[in-house]
């Protein structure tokens, strides 16, 4: 079986998220990554938490099918490994401080003098130039810059997002960017830089509130787990306790919500909720229509109404209910990857494709495939123990 990304080397010079989830999907595809960690405790992320076996989520979640390599960069000796190893690889992904890669001549401008095919993925909070380009930016400083938690959140409060969405969007745009170099190097033979801001990446994501708000209109209000701007759409409690999300999208959604999961059809004529404008306006109202009926049935009774009247909606599942899922098992998108604390389960990657099996290999150790990698590019024996003995690897 050939997977798309055979043959393919991915070095990456990754930390924390973005350019870690950004390979780890290179690698899904096939591609060779060779992760480049510091020597003793490597990348930061592996000591964010101990919830996996000892192991931290973020990092089992983003680096599978990887190899480790450890390497003091601020060591002459290492640094030259580094450079040794891109001479064969395709692509190099960095997410260190601003200007740190290029300090180090691992800049494009210097590597594709001497490596013409390279791609060089480079990923930072602001991007390579303008007065935020040196400024921090961390996961939740970006969602704040982007105004993503001016819109999300209860109107008392802004919220963050539970997962890392700024990361994950940088990591996303990295990931197809490098493929769309891939195939552009295809055509001219030539690699190319790609510049990848976690600022951007996440804007381009609020494209719905920001054209809310064009022109300095008023941007979607905070609506909690609500829909800021169609009703009913959001989250509703039953009688037993539980969470039901229901979104309606039409006019005759409206009414068969009236006639047979309210059974009330005179209500889908009130003047007060007869569009979506005016249930908007009007919600509280409505709200506390919908809670009074909901108050009087179990959560498996009111999803039998919506199903029977075919309006869309959802279990407000916890983590616990989303590893339990029933449709991800009854796909099967379940599998076992090793790691360094043993065998865990992982989800496959979204997109199941007919023609090849994503690859999904084990989480690996800190510098588990130093030696290998060493070897393979000719070292010997003592070579390889002098940097050991300059604790360069």
């Amino acid at each position: 079986m050939t997977r798309p990304l055979d043959g393919i080397t991915v070095v990456s010079l990754e930390h924390a998220i973005a350019a870690p989830f950004c390979t780890r999907q290179l690698a899904d595809l096939g591609a060779r990554v060779i992760k480049v960690e510091r020597p003793g405790a490597g990348d930061f992320a592996r000591a964010y938490d101990t919830r996996v076996k000892g192991q931290a989520s973020h990092f089992v979640w983003t680096n599978r099918s990887k190899e480790s390599l450890t390497l003091d960069l601020k060591q002459p000796a290492a640094l030259a490994v580094l450079k040794e190893l891109l001479a064969t690889a395709d692509v190099l992904v960095q997410n260190l401080a601003p200007g740190a890669a290029a300090r180090m001549g691992l800049g494009f401008d210097a590597l594709s003098q001497e490596h013409p095919q390279l791609i060089v993925c480079d990923i930072s909070g602001y991007g390579e130039d303008g007065p935020y380009r040196d400024k921090k930016a961390y996961d939740l400083l970006i969602q704040s810059e982007a105004g993503f938690l001016s819109v999300t959140g209860t109107p008392d409060d802004p919220c963050k997002a539970g997962n890392s969405i700024a990361d994950i969007a940088a990591g996303m745009y990295a990931y197809t960017s490098v493929l769309a170099a891939l195939l552009q190097r295809g055509r001219t033979g030539r690699g190319s830089h790609i510049d990848v801001s976690m600022l951007e990446a996440l804007g381009e994501w609020m494209g719905y509130p920001m054209y809310y708000a064009f022109d300095g209109a008023p941007p979607p209000p905070r609506s909690a787990a609500a829909h800021a701007t169609i009703y009913p759409y959001g989250p509703f409690a039953a009688g037993d306790g539980g969470t039901v999300m229901l979104g309606l999208q039409n006019e005759r959604e409206w009414k068969a919500f009236c006639d047979v999961v309210l059974q009330d059809a005179a209500l889908a004529t009130d003047p007060r909720f007869d569009a979506n404008a005016r249930r908007n306006e009007h919600r509280e109202a409505l709200k506390a229509i919908i809670l009074a009926t909901f108050g009087a049935l179990s959560t498996a009774e009111v999803l039998a109404r919506l199903d029977q009247a075919q309006i869309a909606n959802a279990r407000m599942n916890d983590m616990a209910g989303l590893w339990a899922h029933p449709q991800l098992k009854a796909r099967s998108r379940w599998q076992s990857v090793g790691s360094p604390a043993g065998e865990i389960p992982a989800l496959l990657p979204p997109g199941r494709n007919s023609s090849f099996d994503y690859r999904m290999d084990a989480v690996p150790g800190v510098g588990q495939h130093t030696e290998a990698i060493l070897r393979e590019l000719g070292q010997s024996d003592a070579a390889i123990a002098a940097l050991r003995a300059a604790q360069a690897i």
